[in-house]
């Protein structure tokens, strides 16, 4: 998800994307991930001394045994609450198969969308993991809007590709096919995220005066609310995201997915350029999951096999 910028960073050029249908994301079920070893505890701290790549981690982090990770939770399926409360969603499910490798538990705080990156640079958080795109403008510290440089930036570590897309209420598509289509229209849009970006940048080119009438929310379930009581035409999140409510709101009688998805592009976890120990321990992680099989399990897990890498990469976004 992305703050300015999972497919949630400012388009460029249409790019279409093969993810897997929405038939299969599954929204019920425990993935069991194969252990490392045997993970008992340092008795003077938290870490987990067996893990394989435990000394790949900045001590002070293995120490404690914890990974405070930034997130919108509330972006379903990439992350989300799940009925009793928890954590859940393609995100977590890495962070989890990723700490065994470490040796420490990646633990989720929610914020809104938009903040996170500046949580990073405060040290609220150690990384962002929340769908959000990797973008040179944020590798560089460029807001999106002003291209203005408000940071250092990051590095990413990518480990997913998705698009973006268009849905409307079911069986009232207005002729919407295309981002053109959305001239003279409303839609609604999680704030600082790739679809908002995009909705600006297409009503620039509307002609006649009519421009693309944009709604913009803390939270994607909140656009969606907005759109299921009829106070817009039409939504856009990435397509996992898309995919999701339609499968799902009013048991799959609230939404529609319009037209092709565009601007593929690379899910990052974002660290802070300061700590490239950490970076590079995460890829290290996210590399090893992909060889023992549990990154796989866990994309299938939730319908997204279609975008998925075949190693880990830094900085990969454009």
């Amino acid at each position: 998800m992305t703050a300015s910028s999972i497919c949630r960073r400012t388009a460029e050029k249409s790019a279409k994307s093969r993810i897997a249908a929405v038939g299969a994301i599954t929204v019920a079920g425990a993935l069991l991930l194969s252990g490392c070893g045997d993970q008992t505890n340092d008795k003077e701290s938290n870490a987990v001394v067996d893990a394989p790549l435990a000394d790949k981690l900045p001590k002070d982090i293995r120490d404690k045994g914890v990974i405070k990770v930034g997130s919108d939770i509330a972006y379903p399926p990439v992350e989300f609450k799940d009925k009793s409360g928890n954590t859940v969603g393609i995100d977590p499910d890495l962070g989890e198969a990723m700490g065994k490798q470490l040796g420490v538990r990646f633990e989720f705080e929610n914020g809104t969308f938009d903040t996170l990156l500046g949580g990073l640079r405060s040290k609220r958080y150690q990384i962002a993991m929340s769908a959000m795109t990797d973008t040179k403008n944020r590798q560089e510290g460029i807001d999106e809007e002003t291209g203005k440089k408000i940071g250092d930036g990051v590095d990413f570590v990518d480990y997913l590709t998705a698009g973006v897309s268009i849905y409307t209420k079911k069986g009232d598509d207005q002729g919407i096919k295309t981002w053109s289509d959305l001239c003279g229209k409303k839609i609604v849009v999680q704030r600082g995220t790739v679809s908002h970006d995009l909705a600006k940048t297409e009503s620039k080119k509307c002609k006649g005066g009519k421009k693309i009438s944009i709604e913009q929310y803390d939270n994607d379930q909140q656009a969606q609310t907005r759109l299921r009581s009829g106070g817009a035409d039409a939504g856009s999140s990435d397509f996992p995201v898309a995919a999701y409510a339609v499968k799902t709101s009013g048991g799959g009688k609230d939404f529609q997915l319009v037209g092709e998805q565009v601007e593929a592009a690379p899910y990052g976890i974002a660290v802070s350029k300061k700590n490239p120990e950490l970076r590079d321990a995460v890829k290290a992680a996210l590399d090893a999951i992909i060889a023992n099989g549990d990154y796989e399990k866990i994309i299938k897990k939730w319908g997204v096999e279609d975008g998925a890498v075949e190693k880990a990469k830094i900085n990969g976004g454009k």
